[in-house]
């Protein structure tokens, strides 16, 4: 249960103020949500002003490196390459790349191109080529703290199916920003989402979604995107988590790759996007940190 603290106790947000003064209220409203069978943020989900300076200024690096990326991806160019812009543009700006090393990933950024859906691991045998699509998912620390997101580059001369998928999977993280409102639930999101993408005939990957994101690379909660209105966990201000639906443009059944044990593909071979916003919950809707 989620329980409340004394009126005159210092507050649990590390403010200074009386709870009663701070975030007694705040924890009223959540409690009847509790009391009506809905799913809660922990407070430890709760980012304090001084977490959500320090994911901004992660962010910061985050971004710079997506928009390196951006100026000099081309085709002819390998993955590795890429792989290479995320260290020295996140190094120099004094970051490390949160992907290097986790749960065992060899590299400091994921690459996917056409039927990849997520987890493409960079190499120098991997080259662009022409009518690509690729998503580029980078992931910063910097002082403790995490920013994560991707964008979609194509290459050359993309199909008009190809480009259409990317343009609608963009369409699809907008719809999700415009649909994060405080005291609403993550599902409300994550239908509006499904919607979109199954108007135009696509579907989406179900066994991988967002995550919370700031004080930890990934925290709760999951973030489906194929998720019902009035379900998953309510979103309150403070919350930080990523917007990233993986669209496909067949099937939403995917496989990881039996050797590397990362990389994930569409079941039937066609293309997947992706973009990636990392969003904090305000007392209004939502303000994107990082994209």
């Amino acid at each position: 249960m989620y329980k409340k603290l004394e009126r005159n106790a210092p507050c649990w947000c590390g403010s200074g103020k009386k709870y009663k003064k701070c975030h007694q209220n705040f924890d009223e409203k959540i409690i009847t949500f509790e009391q009506a069978g809905h799913i809660v943020p922990d407070r430890s989900l709760i980012k304090t002003p001084e977490d959500v300076e320090g994911i901004k200024k992660s962010a910061v690096i985050n971004v710079a490196v997506l928009d390196e990326i951006g100026d000099k991806i081309r085709e002819g160019m390998s993955t590795q390459e890429i792989d290479d812009i995320v260290m020295d543009v996140t190094k120099k700006m004094g970051g490390i790349p949160a992907d290097l090393g986790y749960q065992g990933f060899p590299k400091s950024v994921c690459t996917s191109i056409n039927n990849e859906v997520c987890h493409g691991i960079p190499s120098k045998d991997i080259i662009l080529k022409d009518g690509d699509i690729i998503n580029v998912d980078c992931s910063t620390i910097l002082n403790g703290y995490f920013s994560d997101s991707s964008r979609m580059f194509c290459i050359g001369n993309v199909s008009p199916e190809k480009k259409k998928l990317v343009d609608v999977t963009k369409e699809c993280v907008e719809i999700g920003i415009q649909n994060v409102r405080p005291w609403t639930f993550l599902g409300d999101m994550g239908e509006a989402v499904h919607k979109h993408a199954l108007s135009h005939g696509y579907t989406i990957v179900r066994e991988i979604g967002g995550h919370g994101c700031g004080n930890a690379f990934h925290e709760d909660p999951y973030v489906s995107y194929v998720s019902t209105a009035g379900t998953e966990m309510l979103m309150v201000p403070g919350m930080v988590f990523t917007i990233e639906p993986m669209v496909n443009a067949g099937t939403d059944e995917i496989f990881v790759d039996e050797d590397n044990g990362w990389t994930v593909y569409t079941a039937d071979g066609k293309p997947s996007a992706q973009w990636e916003v990392e969003v904090l919950v305000t007392e209004t809707g939502c303000e994107v940190l990082s994209w």
